[in-house]
């Protein structure tokens, strides 16, 4: 059967953030991010300017400090980073909204990878404390993957899951 693709929810572009990457939007276009399993969905939305960042997070931190890969794929640099970016837009660290989705449990082995999703939670919540932000929600654990869509008219974040379909946080 053939459908044709949903259209953007709020009239705007859709900004798809891939796995290990960090994009800035403005409203009326939306940030998106796919299949976050053991991954983190990290957002934060400036309910002055509607300016918000979403990161793919991968893992909670590099193995080597001067690794070649983006810091967007890691807790301990994403999000300093992210604050960091959206303060050169005019959005201030006080004005920040948070959120938090994924980290799930979606591996099965005993050599630990299994906890690597509460593990990327865990690590974005401890750099949030060091700057001084606090976490407002989150969706996080199980084992499930999520898809996460944040509004920027509203700052509204929708979770989809096969779990439970749709909430919102």
């Amino acid at each position: 059967m053939h459908r044709d693709p949903p259209e953007p929810p709020t009239g705007g572009d859709i900004v798809v953030v891939r796995v290990g990457d960090l994009r800035l939007a403005e409203h009326p276009e939306v940030l998106l991010t796919r299949a976050l399993g053991s991954c983190v969905g990290l957002t934060m939305w400036d309910p002055a300017t509607k300016i918000a960042a979403m990161a793919h997070i991968m893992l909670p931190e590099a193995d080597e400090p001067r690794t070649r890969c983006s810091p967007s794929r890691f807790a301990s640099s994403a999000v300093p980073l992210m604050v960091e970016r959206l303060a050169e837009q005019g959005c201030p660290r006080r004005r920040l909204r948070v959120k938090l989705a994924g980290g799930a449990a979606m591996f099965k082995a005993e050599s630990g990878i299994e906890r690597i999703g509460a593990r990327n939670a865990a690590e974005v919540k401890a750099q949030l404390g060091r700057l001084g932000m606090t976490l407002e929600s989150e969706d996080t654990g199980g084992m499930h993957a999520r898809t996460i869509e944040l509004r920027l008219d509203t700052g509204v974040l929708l979770v989809r899951s096969y779990v439970y379909g749709m909430r919102e946080i």
